[in-house]
Parts: C-alpha cells; structure tokens; sequence
C-alpha cells in the first residue's frame, strides 16, 4: 500500500492545532487582560500582589507602583508584581454581607464526606 504523506502528518498537525486552541490562545488572552489591568491602575486602588500582599495604590512612576501596605508606610513594587485588583465587599453586595457555605452541597444524609475513609 502506498503511504500518503498528508494521511501520514495530520495527526501530528490535529494536535498542533489542538494545543493551539485549548493552551496557547486562552494563555495570551489571559496575558493580556493581565497587561491591561495593570496599566489601569490609578491610585487608590486596593489590589493584592502575586504573592498576595493586600495594600492600596498611592503612586504610579514608570513600570513601577507605590503601595501602602499600612498608615505610613510604602513600598515599590514592579507593575507586574500586581495580581489583580480588589472590589471591596461593601461594594459589591450593595452593603448587605451574604453568608457564604464552604463546606459544599448538602447530601441530606448526614455523612461528612471529607473525612470518610475508602
């Protein structure tokens, strides 16, 4: 039987384009929105950092951003180093705190899941 050289290479190009839509193009869409929010940031701004530092904007100069972590006092950071923006709570229920459940569904039948054994 003669191999087709197309028959032969389009698995290899299916997976090409796979990895292309479901890695390649959500991580450049998540790079961006990640560019854009840092860009917008104005001062006072409440955000968290990469590795989760909670402050507020105070300055933007360049690629660098001035956060108050406390009353008084200031770091740097790199534009990048900022995570995303934080919505205050009060903000986004209208004032009125809901109650969150973060033990998941309830089965109804009493058994805790997580702590049953296989």
């Amino acid at each position: 039987m003669g191999n087709n050289p197309l028959g032969t290479f389009l698995p290899l190009i299916l997976l090409v384009v796979v990895f292309y839509f479901l890695l390649i193009r959500p991580q450049r869409k998540r790079q961006q929105e990640q560019i854009q929010m840092q860009n917008s940031l104005a001062p006072g701004a409440r955000v968290m950092t990469t590795t989760g530092l909670f402050a507020t904007v105070v300055a933007l100069q360049d690629d660098d951003v001035v956060l108050e972590v406390a009353p008084g006092v200031e770091t740097r950071w790199a534009k990048a180093a900022i995570g995303r923006v934080v919505t205050p709570v009060d903000e986004v229920t209208g004032g009125e705190a809901e109650e969150t459940v973060a033990d998941g569904p309830d089965t109804g039948n009493g058994d805790d899941t997580s702590t049953k054994q296989s």
